[in-house]
């Protein structure tokens, strides 16, 4: 169960916070629901995902259910210093497709007394860590790890399955290329 940190930028003190998954566990969805509250209490967003991915548009942030957010496409990582702003609270999205340099610049706008919520991917198709997740997971303060339903029997799954042929890492899709499936499942079908 997540608990929502204090909100205590006005002394200066940043923080990480990580929503990590499979593919199909609301990770977008929970990320917007932490940005939605944030604009209810008037904080300034800066809101980024990665330039690759051009899934529901290439200005926004939008989950399955098709919320969204207006975000800013961003190709290295670095830039995000560059376009955070005044903003209290930066949120990035799909991090997973990030160069390796984001967890220097999540730390350093954490270090900068800034909010930075981070959701992405933990594991690749293969089952193995993905891009600098694992080191951004090692940063924050708060994580929170979702799961979705296997498809295949119903449990918590904690996996992507690729569906196509291929051996590319990166593989934009939906449902018609990934499904979720449980540990169990995900190795037996591999």
């Amino acid at each position: 169960m997540f608990i929502e940190p204090q909100y205590t930028q006005d002394r200066g003190t940043g923080w990480i916070e990580v929503i990590c998954g499979p593919m199909f566990s609301g990770k977008t969805e929970e990320l917007l629901r932490r940005l939605r509250r944030a604009k209810i209490a008037n904080q300034p967003m800066a809101i980024f995902k990665p330039e690759i991915d051009t899934r529901y548009g290439e200005h926004r942030i939008v989950s399955h259910d098709a919320n969204y957010f207006p975000s800013m496409p961003i190709k290295h990582s670095k830039d995000i210093l560059k376009n955070a702003g005044d903003a209290i609270l930066v949120a990035i999205d799909e991090a997973q497709f990030f160069d390796d340099e984001l967890p220097k610049v999540v730390e350093e706008l954490a270090i900068s007394g800034k909010r930075v919520i981070v959701a992405g991917l933990d594991m690749d198709y293969k089952g193995n860590p993905f891009g600098s997740m694992p080191d951004i997971m090692a940063l924050a303060e708060y994580v929170t790890k979702l799961s979705a339903i296997c498809v295949q029997c119903g449990g918590h799954a904690t996996h992507s399955f690729r569906k196509s042929e291929g051996d590319g890492l990166i593989l934009l899709g939906e449902k018609d290329v990934y499904e979720p499936r449980c540990r169990k499942c995900f190795y037996e079908k591999k």
